[in-house]
């Protein structure tokens, strides 16, 4: 007994080092992020500046700087991708995040509504898909010969068959439907996230006050819950960005380039062409967007109580 007691004493001794704690919590943290993440950032980093192919046969050839000359100076094939995602990015975000909040608010303000855990439940089902899962279920949804959609259109309009994912003007907008269908419930968590966060305290004065409720949205629940939903809207403009697994189930990126954002160029390029350098050069270059983009949401964040400071 006392052999084994021992070391437990002296464990236990040295996990009541408060520094020593914090050290032991961390550590398993630390590396798992070095390992999985600064190590493969920096070897991509690296790569970028090789020409290199998996199935060229021939060694990486430092080439400096020529992959980001190369996409700079692509004219129609990169920045349409480009723009392409950002109207995407833009679009969905801002229609998932009115549609969320107009919901979050329904649902704030009828606790007592007969069947609201059920109906909540039922929301927030469709972004515990997965997205090849929900790609793959739309497509047949939209298929114009046995689809569902087109069956209804047809009987209630009398409407002949529709390709939604085939006609180049309209595939755009059924992929960015989908992505709203998946994604609007996560802002709708967060906005009754961010509602919550709002003291009853306040909001009870500013009713005793009679203040209106577009007064009251802006100093008392905006003011507590603005970070809250601010870091919803982050998260889903950082993860519509990278939006892949969605599109490839559905369209492939087309029809023709209508549905071709950056990361089916890069799924391309890297894991069809084996374009290493190129493909790294590209990924750092959507890395750094990203940081701006997170960035600037952050600086929204902190103007107001810089203003105050």
């Amino acid at each position: 007994m006392s052999t084994t007691a021992a070391p437990r004493r002296g464990l236990s001794r040295l996990l009541d080092n408060r520094k020593t704690l914090v050290a032991v919590l961390l550590a398993p943290v630390i590396v798992f992020f070095v390992v999985f993440n600064t190590i493969p950032t920096l070897w991509l980093l690296g790569l970028s500046f090789y020409n290199f192919s998996l199935t060229g046969g021939m060694p990486p050839d430092f080439v400096g700087f020529r992959n980001f000359i190369q996409i700079f100076n692509s004219k129609n094939a990169i920045w349409y991708d480009l723009s392409r995602t950002f109207t995407f990015v833009l679009f969905g975000v801002g229609i998932q995040t009115v549609l969320g909040a107009a919901l979050g608010f329904l649902f704030w303000g009828s606790k007592d509504m007969p069947g609201r855990r059920l109906a909540l439940t039922l929301l927030f089902a469709p972004m515990v898909l997965t997205p090849v899962a929900t790609g793959t279920f739309f497509r047949f949804i939209y298929d114009p010969t046995f689809g569902v959609l087109n069956a209804m259109s047809s009987g209630l309009f009398d409407t002949g068959p529709i390709d939604f994912l085939g006609n180049p003007a309209i595939a755009f907008w059924a992929v960015l439907a989908v992505d709203c269908w998946m994604w609007t419930p996560f802002m709708t968590l967060m906005t009754l996230a961010a509602l919550g966060s709002v003291p009853k305290a306040e909001l009870e004065a500013a009713e005793i006050d009679r203040i209106p409720f577009h007064r009251r949205l802006s100093l008392v629940i905006w003011h507590h819950g603005k970070f809250i939903l601010m870091l919803g809207i982050l998260l889903r403009t950082i993860d519509s960005f990278k939006t892949l697994d969605l599109i490839i189930p559905m369209t492939k990126g087309g029809p023709g380039q209508q549905t071709r954002l950056v990361a089916i160029e890069l799924n391309k390029q890297a894991f069809e062409s084996f374009n290493m350098g190129w493909s790294s050069a590209y990924s750092v270059l959507l890395l750094l967007i990203s940081i701006a983009m997170t960035s600037v949401f952050i600086f929204v964040l902190n103007l107001r109580r810089r203003r105050e400071g």
